[in-house]
């Protein structure tokens, strides 16, 4: 087998191991701190600055979208989010691989977006190899406060996911889901 000569950013970007101690890798991810700083460190009465440093961050933002301070991000520049979209204070998207999250969206305070994954064999985990499964909002999703969104799961159009609810597998369009692991409710008439 033919040694892999990728870079550690490289492989991170195709979804397969890597170790994120990488230099490229912190470089990034010192970028998004210094960004997240800045961020965090406005007032509301700052909105064009917030939204200046918003369009450094992030990989996309749509028109009318409000990220209210705090944020929290591991590199910024994988995470797009469509037109007004409404985060409040506490926002984790953790985006080692791609989040995207839809128009219309509103999302509670101290929601989640987890795209990492460790290696549950002990080895691999101590020499520091992570990896990481995309995440997918739909359009006009509202995530309860406290929800937790864990990696490779996509949430369909106008689904509801309840305060505290942790969604493990992918939910469909047009549902109530809560709990943990979350589970569907009830299917939502248009």
């Amino acid at each position: 087998m033919s040694e892999d000569t990728r870079t550690m950013r490289e492989r991170m970007m195709a979804g397969d191991p890597y170790i994120a101690d990488d230099p490229e890798l912190a470089e990034a991810s010192q970028r998004a701190r210094d960004l997240m700083a800045a961020y965090n460190a406005t007032t509301s009465r700052q909105e064009p600055l917030q939204r200046s440093i918003l369009e450094q961050m992030l990989g996309g933002i749509g028109e009318e979208t409000i990220l209210r301070p705090p944020l929290y991000v591991d590199y910024g520049t994988q995470i797009t989010i469509g037109a007004r979209t409404f985060a409040n204070f506490g926002l984790v998207a953790l985006d080692v691989a791609e989040i995207r999250i839809g128009d219309d969206v509103q999302i509670g305070p101290n929601v989640q977006l987890l795209t990492p994954t460790h290696p549950v064999e002990p080895g691999p985990r101590r020499e520091k190899w992570e990896a990481a499964q995309p995440i997918t909002i739909g359009d006009n999703v509202w995530l309860g406060g406290g929800a937790i969104v864990c990696p490779g799961v996509t949430i369909g159009d106008n689904t509801v996911v309840g305060a505290g609810s942790v969604v493990v597998k992918d939910l469909p369009a047009n549902v109530v889901a809560v709990g943990n692991p979350a589970r569907v409710l009830r299917s939502i008439e248009e």
